[in-house]
């Protein structure tokens, strides 16, 4: 019989807090720079929100098992998948098809938005479907998509497309403060990717830690770092973001410390799962500070 904590690891449910932490992140800028939020359009652009991280999630549990990679894979903590799919293979179809309910939500929410609202949210909704349904398959095998694609998932598509639904345009301060959990979520997925690597080349993936290696890819995942701080810093020294943002700026010990870390222990896996906490820290706890920046100017 199926247990529902079979279910909440397919959707890989101790991870789904990401999502509502940007969109936090985009409630905040739309209350900077609006009079007025309506409660029940933040309502559903959270759940939109929510339901396209469980449909990326039960996709990647989906396709990571029939490609044969979680046979392959030292899973750790943080990476690795949830290892439900190896232990109950008979599951396979309930993941598909949380995912792509999930991803259906996730579009009927975008639609309705699209009625009320106009075409504004249309780039930013079809991209971030596009997003969901082909990245496990075809853009992790593509080294520069495959970095950028979580940050443009969960900062910029997330991030602006909370404050476009709530505030009715696109604006700067949305944009700045998007960057963060650009730079942020692409480096959750980069280093993740480190303990991975030669399970993933065995099946043909292709992202920079195979690519480079894995010393090679701690600079870029320490240099990203570096750019979510200097983001809050640029936004706030252009008047795009108030200087009670700067909060964000706490998690920068954090930060130090995980991509020293990286850089010492990056072939080292079982070394790397302490940064890899840190850097899950640094995703949450980041975002949410820029937001109650926001929220108190």
């Amino acid at each position: 019989m199926n247990q529902p904590t079979d279910l909440l690891g397919l959707i890989r449910a101790p991870f789904l807090i990401l999502a509502p932490a940007c969109a936090l992140l985009g409630l905040g800028t739309a209350v900077w720079t609006t009079d007025r939020i309506d409660a029940f359009d933040f309502l559903l652009a959270l759940i939109g929100a929510v339901c396209a991280h469980i449909s990326v999630n039960a996709l990647n549990e989906y396709h990571d098992f029939k490609s044969g990679l979680d046979l392959r894979t030292e899973r750790t903590p943080f990476s690795g998948g949830s290892g439900t799919l190896p232990k109950k293979p008979e599951l396979a179809g309930l993941a598909l098809g949380a995912g792509l309910i999930s991803m259906a939500i996730t579009g009927l929410i975008g639609l309705y938005f699209l009625t009320v609202q106009g075409t504004a949210i249309l780039p930013l909704g079809l991209l971030g479907l596009i997003v969901i349904a082909i990245y496990t398959r075809w853009l992790t095998r593509s080294p520069l998509l495959c970095l950028i694609a979580p940050g443009l998932g969960f900062g910029t598509l997330m991030v602006m497309g909370t404050d476009l639904v709530l505030s009715g345009g696109y604006s700067w301060t949305a944009f700045f403060a998007s960057l963060v959990p650009f730079f942020l979520v692409n480096d959750l997925l980069l280093l993740n990717q480190f303990p991975d690597a030669p399970a993933d080349q065995s099946i043909g993936r292709s992202h920079y830690p195979i690519v480079i290696g894995r010393r090679k890819s701690s600079l870029i995942y320490g240099s990203f770092l570096l750019l979510a701080y200097l983001s809050i810093v640029a936004g706030v020294c252009l008047g795009h973001l108030p200087a009670a943002t700067l909060l964000g700026l706490l998690t920068l010990p954090i930060a130090v410390r995980a991509a020293s870390g990286a850089y010492r222990h990056a072939d080292e896996p079982a070394e790397l799962i302490p940064y890899q906490g840190m850097n899950v820290i640094l995703n949450i706890v980041t975002p949410v500070l820029v937001a109650i920046g926001l929220f108190v100017a």
